[in-house]
């Protein structure tokens, strides 16, 4: 049963509204890579024709590198669908990076396999040929570059959304956006020294320690919780 801000508990959500939440809902989940994608992927559009001498810039192929983007952003939406990609979560972060990149890399290869294999489809309106097309017209040298370019975005992209992840959602694009740098270097070093405090009293007391008002361990947790609170605000 779905409910939504405004409605009554156990009230059900009308079937349209529930299309409407889960459409939002998928649409906000891929456009930061689709956006992301498609920076990435005009940039290097610019800078192979300027290594190639092409300095005027055609729109086609801008356009190209935006659609491929959206390739992109649909195996995103795909692949974090999989219970498997959550395998890492609580590993070091680069275990989680590294997997996540190459989960991402392995479904946007196979998104643009199948779109190749479909676009041959329908110009030929058959599947038979596809391979010895592919053989003769296929090159290895712009599908290696493409593939290594996608593969360093995505290393990028998912160190991106692990750090926002492990911050808390939202608080990455508040540091490199919205707070000043001096207090926010300020702030950050007395929160690692507090967490770190805190992590050896939890680590040094039992529960029942940590859990008695008069333990001098409880004391000063509460007073490292406390400067915690008053950073925080």
């Amino acid at each position: 049963m779905t409910t939504v801000p405004g409605t009554r508990a156990g009230e059900t959500l009308p079937l349209h509204r529930r299309i409407g939440a889960f459409a939002l809902r998928e649409f906000h989940h891929v456009m930061p890579p689709t956006l992301f994608f498609a920076a990435g992927f005009c940039l290097i559009v610019a800078t192979q024709r300027l290594l190639l001498g092409e300095y005027l810039a055609e729109l086609a192929g801008f356009m190209v590198a935006i659609t491929s983007a959206l390739v992109v952003g649909k195996a995103v939406l795909v692949a974090d669908k999989m219970p498997f990609l959550r395998r890492f979560d609580n590993a070091p972060l680069i275990r989680p990076i590294l997997f996540k990149s190459v989960v991402y890399w392995s479904f946007v290869f196979i998104a643009r396999f199948l779109e190749r294999v479909l676009h041959y489809v329908l110009d030929e309106g058959q599947f038979a040929g596809f391979f010895a097309d592919l053989d003769a017209n296929f090159s290895w040298h712009r599908f290696l570059f493409i593939q290594i370019w996608i593969l360093v975005l995505f290393l990028i992209y998912t160190s991106a959304a692990e750090l926002n992840a492990l911050l808390g959602d939202g608080e990455l694009w508040k540091i490199f956006f919205t707070r000043r740098s001096d207090d926010l270097k300020r702030t950050r070093r007395q929160r690692v020294r507090a967490l770190v405090r805190l992590n050896a009293i939890l680590r040094g007391n039992t529960v029942a320690a940590l859990h008695d008002p008069a333990s001098p361990a409880h004391r000063e947790a509460m007073a490292v919780l406390e400067s915690l609170a008053r950073d925080a605000r």
